[in-house]
């Protein structure tokens, strides 16, 4: 993985909107971390995660049309507690205490998940270098998909835009099965530093036994203890991690895999034409912003654009620095990136995987032209 440079051009940018969402804080004697919403809703998703398992190995559900709706509503809950909780916490954001973030960040574990291999991948390559093909791990599914228009291009991914979402829903089983394994030998052979004390052969233990406790509470326990057949415990644990992969990886990808999204190229000397502020506004984009049910669900992640340039502000306040943001944005001239709906952020998504599908179609991409943003053939 080569070094990538930011470029220093239009710093007074990036100065100007922190100075206002500063200011924003301190006028209205708040502070940037969560409150007592982000514990309410982290209590809800608790227990939209946790009651429906508790009723199973209770026997208080026995048929087996209900075994699968709770298992359903887990992956619901299993995906919000993700989007609600871990992912604040994950970032710092949850609570101004760190030992708070570092306790709910563990929230993880309880999806099967490894948090620090999540906050490597996902605060340091992913926020560090959004959309950079080689460094956002985002981007670079395995090869039936093609997210980038940098990797090659296969006559499968045609058809890309219909069978995606299967291999969506397979997110969190991936994580359960050997993900976690793959990403700790590849980031050791990185040398990257996941953890301040705890070298690689301790996370591999850690890695190891935390799969053995997951699989052992929400595989093997059900199993022993849901008064229905074995095969339809497994049919049910599968539908959970289907659904909350399904749910987890649209909500991501709608944000960066748009048509509006650029995927910049370093020059020669693997410097980029923007600074990292204005980096996130051409490869980040908003959806569903009027929709506040919408918004509380997925952890305001709608607002992925003031999450990037605010990842240490809690999800509670992005609406409101959005506003500042956007009239920012357009002061120098700059893009903001908004789909008013989901569902057209999700047509928006199909369009551009239909568009990485297609040798002759286009999709942005910055390159050094003149200092311009160019749109290059792939």
């Amino acid at each position: 993985m080569g070094n990538i440079k930011y470029s220093k051009n239009k710093l007074d940018f990036t100065t100007d909107l922190r100075n206002s969402v500063n200011e924003y804080f301190s006028k209205n004697n708040i502070q940037p971390h969560g409150n007592w919403k982000i514990y309410v809703k982290t209590i809800f998703m608790s227990l939209l995660y946790l009651a429906p398992f508790i009723l199973m190995i209770s026997g208080l559900v026995s048929s087996v049309i209900l075994v699968l709706l709770c298992w359903f509503i887990m992956g619901l809950g299993m995906s919000g507690l993700g989007m609600v909780t871990m992912h604040d916490a994950n970032h710092g954001s949850f609570s101004k205490n760190q030992k708070v973030n570092r306790f709910f960040g563990n929230s993880l574990y309880l999806l099967g998940g490894f948090p620090a291999n999540w906050r490597y991948q996902h605060n340091t390559l992913h926020h560090g270098f959004t959309n950079i093909e080689g460094h956002d791990e985002d981007i670079a599914p395995p090869g039936i998909l093609r997210f980038s228009p940098h990797r090659s291009l296969k006559k499968v991914h045609r058809f890309q835009h219909i069978y995606a979402w299967f291999f969506y829903s397979l997110m969190t089983i991936s994580w359960i099965v050997a993900k976690d394994f793959r990403r700790l030998r590849k980031y050791r052979e990185m040398g990257a530093r996941l953890s301040g004390n705890r070298k690689f052969n301790r996370l591999l233990v850690d890695v190891i036994i935390s799969k053995v406790i997951y699989y052992s509470v929400f595989l093997i326990i059900p199993l022993l203890t849901i008064p229905v057949s074995w095969y339809w415990v497994i049919v049910g644990f599968l539908l959970m991690h289907f659904t909350s992969g399904l749910v987890l990886s649209t909500i991501f990808q709608t944000a960066h895999v748009v048509p509006t999204s650029e995927y910049p190229v370093p020059d020669g000397n693997g410097e980029l034409d923007n600074n990292w502020t204005i980096h996130q506004l051409y490869t980040t984009c908003d959806y569903s912003p009027k929709s506040t049910i919408f918004s509380w669900l997925v952890g305001g992640l709608n607002y992925q654009v003031e999450h990037h340039l605010f990842p240490y502000i809690s999800h509670i306040h992005y609406k409101d620095i959005s506003k500042i943001v956007q009239i920012k944005a357009m002061e120098y001239g700059l893009p903001y990136h908004v789909n008013e709906t989901f569902a057209r952020a999700v047509w928006q998504h199909i369009k551009m995987l239909k568009l990485l599908g297609r040798r002759r179609d286009s999709v942005k991409m910055t390159t050094q032209v003149s200092g311009s943003h160019k749109v290059v053939a792939v």
